[in-house]
């Protein structure tokens, strides 16, 4: 039985942590436990069982907390991530790196007080920023032995099944060599068309592809707080969520720090999306002295997102949880609830609409008609001859096209549930 085994077992309740649909947890908890025996420490057994038994970690790092208040780059803040990060791969854990702050640092060399508005001076910043941010890091990996290796992405890498494999080979063959891969989006050729929104879901995406089994996001916040940081008195934060669901959503602000682009909405979406993938997530402050090496101690450190979603094989991953949809199916209710129960296929009788221009192998979404997308998968066939199909029986689409050579539009060994 595991630690978290034995902690649920052992029906302990909280007061911390936030249970699935607005219910106090009582299984489970980021409360520490006693240790059983007189004058040991308190051991949170939960955090231990998610840390310790994680080989490989994605860490991301925020703007804000490797930038000073003038917005320029700190290289002690990175010589002091460079140290803790060095020191959780001395514990033997494998560490991808996923860091912001190429504009911020270009901001910093180029002079400007305030992030630009305009997409060419946003990307100058960061073709400025990111060879000083790069640098910075090989020069604290250094002092450790290490090498950084620079990694610069767009959403079009991830959406290219090819590409998507070529990175993760990638990152398994910097592993080997004991490096630190440096993540970050290529901010100077990003249009809104492949652009990430931030690194927080471009993280959770690295996280998705190595199948690491713990993200760990550092901000500027001491996690996820259970009420207005901004209102009187010190914010209580919340320990542990065993399930994102509308009550945590609804604990966070849509603010952002003034250099950065995502606020705690795009942290908890980040979250989600590892945690529907069988992944947990710590979201914690980065200001702070050594966050990544006290996860190893008996400190609760930030909030802790449980993994509550079935763990699928690196394939399904990248279908269901990182390649965008070119398109999308609209199916009727039948279809939805043959599909849910995860022995049929999409067959073209259930499908109500063709939305979107994709081709054959692409991959699509699958949507009720109240609009909710609860699926996606590799189609069978490309829109014109979707179109031509839907709503018929097989051996009605098999005459219509002449010579159908798919029975299903979407096999279910190539379907994933989202929702």
């Amino acid at each position: 039985m595991s630690s978290r085994d034995e902690f649920a077992a052992s029906g302990l309740a909280s007061e911390g942590p936030i249970g699935p649909a607005g219910s106090e947890a009582t299984a489970g908890s980021g409360d520490s436990v006693a240790a059983g025996v007189a004058g040991l420490p308190r051991r949170d057994v939960v955090r231990d069982d998610v840390v310790l038994s994680a080989r490989t970690w994605v860490v991301k790092v925020g703007t804000s907390v490797l930038t000073g208040d003038d917005g320029t780059l700190d290289p002690a803040r990175i010589d002091h991530l460079a140290e803790q990060i060095s020191a959780v791969m001395d514990r033997g854990h494998k560490v991808a790196l996923v860091s912001s702050g190429a504009v911020g640092a270009g901001m910093g060399q180029l002079g400007w007080t305030r992030r630009p508005d305009s997409l060419p001076q946003l990307q100058a910043a960061a073709a400025v920023g990111q060879s000083y941010l790069i640098r910075a890091y090989d020069e604290g990996f250094r002092r450790h032995r290490r090498h950084a290796a620079q990694l610069l992405l767009t959403h079009e890498d991830f959406d290219s099944r090819p590409r998507y494999l070529n990175m993760r080979n990638t990152l398994n063959a910097l592993f080997e060599c004991d490096a630190v891969p440096v993540i970050n989006e290529n901010d100077t050729i990003s249009v809104d068309e492949i652009k990430f929104g931030d690194n927080d879901r471009l993280a959770a995406m690295v996280a998705n592809l190595i199948q690491a089994p713990l993200l760990v996001i550092l901000s500027v916040v001491d996690g996820l707080y259970r009420s207005d940081p901004a209102a009187p008195g010190p914010p209580e934060v919340v320990p542990l969520v065993p399930q994102i669901d509308d009550e945590v959503l609804g604990l966070a602000s849509s603010g952002r720090s003034a250099l950065g682009t995502g606020g705690m909405q795009s942290k908890l979406a980040a979250a989600k999306l590892v945690t529907q993938a069988g992944g947990s997530v710590i979201i914690a402050s980065g200001k702070g002295p050594e966050p990544l090496t006290r996860l190893f101690s008996t400190e609760p450190v930030g909030t802790l997102f449980l993994a509550h979603g079935q763990h699928h094989r690196a394939r399904k991953r990248w279908i269901g949880l990182t390649a965008r949809p070119r398109g999308h199916y609209v199916v009727d209710d039948g279809a939805r609830r043959a599909l849910e129960s995860g022995s049929s296929s999409l067959l073209a009788i259930g499908i109500v609409e063709v939305e979107g221009q994709f081709d054959k192998g692409d991959v699509v979404g699958i949507r009720d008609q109240s609009g909710c997308e609860f699926a996606r998968g590799l189609t069978n066939y490309g829109t014109r001859d979707a179109r031509c199909i839907r709503g018929l029986r097989t051996q009605q689409a098999r005459e219509a096209l002449g010579s159908a050579l798919y029975d299903e539009v979407v096999h279910r060994d190539n379907l994933v549930l989202i929702v």
